[in-house]
């Protein structure tokens, strides 16, 4: 199972949607909404160019106000799990909000007044980069003066998973919360913190299809992900998957810490590429040493960190650099890396 249905499956379930919003979206309106009629939108009621999308989920809930009639709140929650930002988010948010009004007009879908019913699109972000793309589509189009009132106008809410710390998802203390920590464990150890919140908030008999819906999602995509080769146990509760990870912790701890370092070098290696890119060859090279430079104290000390800055100041090309990061995962011992990392350098001055 990939990430996207993962998600999907477990934000189809109500209470998943009551604590999205409840936790996250520090907005009044919420208060007023009445959540024992919230309703997921069928496949069947919307278009086909709203059913191709996939990694969306359309619900609508009953809102009221002592100030105003009754009506539904549709919800439009877009799951993104690509790896890069959509600068242009906006534009595609109004395309198809567009197409759920008109599926709505042919419904006849409308409220009392004959009125569409308002939309709240909701994006779900858990990509690694920061999203900077602008959540209000004005902020894309050309200010024309005398044109002002003709602007499409929408905006949509950011959910940004990377953006809420450790500390704020364990004080949130809700299902959503306790999702986001799970994606962003560290070790084992953090993982089994999490499991037996969720074990004893899902506890009860009606709870039965969330729960098999997180274990589904632990089972065969996150810990597939975190022990890539490893042959899970076939496990049918998330009390046999604490279990699991309770049993194995030790022996697996120091996998995940190695797979952590690779996926920071590879991903910090990048990252370093494309800023060269950016901002300029020898900054480039300059960010690629420092993060050398920090793994390697990181694994062998200090020391070892101060002999790779001397070896590496006069490597000009990303190429070696590259090598050395493979060397750095690689490497028993700092005096093994060290020696690969003199290798490398001697080979660069020889070819250049």
């Amino acid at each position: 199972m990939r990430h996207d249905p993962g998600y999907k499956l477990l934000f189809s379930h109500a209470r998943m949607v009551e604590d999205l919003l409840r936790g996250f979206i520090p907005e009044d309106w919420v208060q007023g909404l009445d959540f024992t009629t919230l309703e997921k939108v069928s496949a069947s009621q919307i278009t086909d160019d709203l059913r191709e999308r996939h990694n969306d989920l359309i619900w609508r809930v009953r809102w009221h106000s002592p100030n105003a009639p009754p009506c539904w709140l549709y919800l439009y929650l877009m799951l993104e799990f690509q790896s890069s930002v959509d600068h242009w988010m906006a534009v595609r948010i109004l395309t198809y909000v567009g197409l759920l009004y008109q599926d709505l007009i042919r419904q006849g879908q409308l409220g009392a007044n004959g009125k569409l019913p308002p939309v709240m699109p909701i994006l779900l972000y858990n990509g690694r980069p920061a999203w900077t793309a602008p959540c209000d589509l004005d902020a894309l189009v050309e200010q024309v003066p005398g044109l002002e009132g003709y602007r499409p106008r929408i905006r949509y809410f950011l959910l940004d998973e990377q953006h809420y710390d450790e500390a704020r998802l364990t004080e949130l203390r809700g299902l959503s919360a306790a999702l986001f920590r799970l994606e962003r464990s560290q070790t084992p150890e953090a993982m089994v913190e999490v499991l037996t919140l969720l074990v004893g908030w899902l506890d009860a008999p009606g709870n039965g299809s969330l729960r098999q819906a997180f274990t589904e999602f632990l089972r065969l995509v996150l810990l597939p992900a975190r022990l890539p080769g490893v042959e899970l146990p076939i496990m049918h509760e998330l009390s046999e998957v604490r279990a699991m990870l309770s049993e194995r912790v030790q022996e697996w701890t120091e996998q995940w810490k190695q797979q952590g370092l690779e996926r920071g070098l590879q991903e910090g290696l990048q990252e370093g590429l494309q800023q060269g890119r950016r901002e300029g060859r020898q900054e480039g090279l300059h960010a690629e040493r420092m993060l050398l430079s920090r793994q390697a104290g990181r694994r062998f000390g200090p020391a070892i960190a101060a002999r790779l800055d001397e070896l590496t100041v006069a490597l000009d090309d990303p190429e070696p650099l590259a090598a050395i990061g493979e060397c750095l995962i690689d490497c028993a011992s700092g005096e093994e890396l060290m020696q690969q990392v003199e290798r490398i350098a001697h080979d660069h001055r020889t070819q250049s």
